[in-house]
């Protein structure tokens, strides 16, 4: 009786190593403490809307957020959004890269403008536009009461996002991998596209995020420059607030619900393209 051995041509699988945990008393107390204040601050305030969403029921949640002034704030509030995040990604990549790479005089001066709007109470940003921007804009440029306000405030209020989170990812990038490049007759987009681009995308994936989110939750910095014209200038955060006037928590956390769903879609997607850039770097 003889014993045939069956060979096979496939590679073997590696497993994956099995994690072990080495949580100990006082690691387990730190994440018990975080745990409940990460409950307490986030987890627990968004599942009371949730909840208060839910209680005049479906049919009530479909009505108020497809209400035609509430879906128009809805819209305005998260193009809006979007189009400010396309704008900081490219403008505040720019403006960290200038002042990480180039040195000229006015250089710390310009690093304190930058964090302007973080300083300012949202309302103070909003007076200064109008200052700037209003009927009596000393610039020459009147966008009061226009969907342009919208656009100009969100923009004001999360300038800083990107470029705060690119600029020390930069910082530390080495230059000598970009000479390396440079000496293999590898062009600057080249080297850009497949050595920086890979290595900033994590921070300005971060940095869009934090913009789209800034945006769609804005309301002291356009609140006196927008008007706040129903169908026109609107966002959801005046309508939320209206709803809450007027002793509707349920539809004001209907809109809530919307936007937590949407910005959770977006940083979920922002997350996929940073992924996706850093596999291609």
């Amino acid at each position: 009786m003889s014993t045939s051995t069956i060979t096979s041509d496939r590679p073997a699988v590696s497993r994956r190593p099995i994690l072990s945990t080495n949580l100990n008393l006082s690691s387990g107390i730190g994440l018990g403490i975080a745990m409940i204040w990460f409950s307490l601050l986030v987890l627990i305030p968004l599942c009371a809307v949730v909840i208060t969403a839910s209680e005049g029921g479906w049919s009530n949640f479909v009505t108020t957020v497809t209400n035609p002034q509430t879906a128009h704030a809805i819209r305005l509030t998260v193009f809006t959004a979007v189009a400010v995040t396309v704008v900081n990604v490219f403008m505040g990549t720019l403006i960290a890269w200038v002042l990480v790479r180039d040195r000229f005089w006015g250089r710390g001066f310009l690093e304190v403008l930058i964090d302007i709007p973080f300083a300012l109470p949202t309302i103070v940003a909003g007076l200064v536009l109008l200052s700037l921007y209003g009927i009596d804009s000393p610039l020459g440029f009147d966008v009061a009461n226009q969907p342009s306000s919208v656009f100009l405030a969100y923009l004001f209020v999360t300038l800083p996002f990107v470029v705060r989170m690119v600029q020390p990812v930069l910082e530390e990038l080495e230059h000598d991998v970009e000479e390396a490049a440079f000496s293999l007759g590898a062009s600057r987009f080249t080297t850009f596209r497949r050595i920086i681009l890979p290595s900033l995308a994590p921070a300005i994936t971060a940095g869009a995020a934090l913009s789209f989110a800034r945006g769609v939750s804005e309301y002291g910095s356009l609140v006196l420059l927008s008007g706040n014209l129903p169908y026109r200038t609107e966002v959801t955060s005046v309508r939320i607030l209206g709803s809450i006037e007027n002793d509707n928590a349920a539809g004001a956390a209907s809109v809530a619900v919307v936007l937590l769903a949407i910005s959770l879609a977006v940083i979920v997607v922002l997350d996929i393209i940073q992924r996706r850039v850093a596999r291609r770097g």
